[in-house]
């Protein structure tokens, strides 16, 4: 099974526990490979407990909780006009080096027959990048929940991240960004509708 997988469906509650717990103990045995005093310390001495809170419960929280519940609409109205949705925040952890991964998304849809609600979708970016992930297939991950859930005319999804094992380690190039895209129905297909989407979303500026 994948590392940017939801694991969810195979557990039960008391296992966050032991998973904390695990983690815990390897953030110690890390800590004492690098030689550091962490039991004396008075800045590292919580750091194996907080370390692995850190990382179970909130950057990698997306492998180990449920799906959010995609609450979805009738399109009433016969909306058919592109809306967009963003900048969404995206944090996540890189699958190679486990450093953070931080950035922007942004959603475009066409509608069919059912519509999402707008909160919905910021909470399907959270749950999909907090795992490791690396941002090319996070990006279809979210395209492809998105697209289960009501089935649009088109789909566009847009994410533009810093990478710390770009900025931080390695080539340490601080302006780095990495921007990946998937468009998918009538906005893959019809230039005008892409075009649309791009000029909506300021990809490129300031913004």
């Amino acid at each position: 099974m994948p590392s940017n997988d939801c694991i969810a469906a195979t557990l039960v509650p008391s296992d966050l526990f032991v998973i904390e717990h695990d983690v815990e103990a390897a953030a110690v045995a890390l800590l004492d490979a690098l030689r550091i005093p962490w039991r004396d310390d008075h800045n590292t001495k919580d750091t194996p407990r907080r370390y692995a809170r850190m990382l179970v419960r909130e950057a990698c929280a997306g492998r180990f909780t449920a799906p959010p519940t995609l609450t979805e609409f009738p399109n009433v109205a016969n909306l058919d006009q592109l809306y967009v949705v963003g900048p969404l925040a995206v944090r996540s952890v890189c699958a190679h080096h486990l450093t953070a991964i931080t950035g922007r998304a942004w959603i475009g849809v066409l509608p069919s027959a059912r519509i999402l609600g707008l909160s919905k979708f910021a909470r399907v970016v959270a749950h999909v990048m907090a795992r490791p992930q690396i941002q090319e297939e996070a990006t279809v991950q979210i395209a492809d929940a998105i697209e289960e859930a009501i089935k649009p005319l088109g789909l566009a999804v847009i994410v533009r991240a810093q990478h710390l094992c770009m900025t931080w380690r390695g080539v340490r190039d601080t302006d780095a960004e990495m921007t990946t895209s998937v468009m998918r129905g009538l906005l893959l297909d019809k230039p005008a509708a892409r075009s649309e989407f791009l000029q909506l979303v300021h990809i490129g500026g300031d913004r």
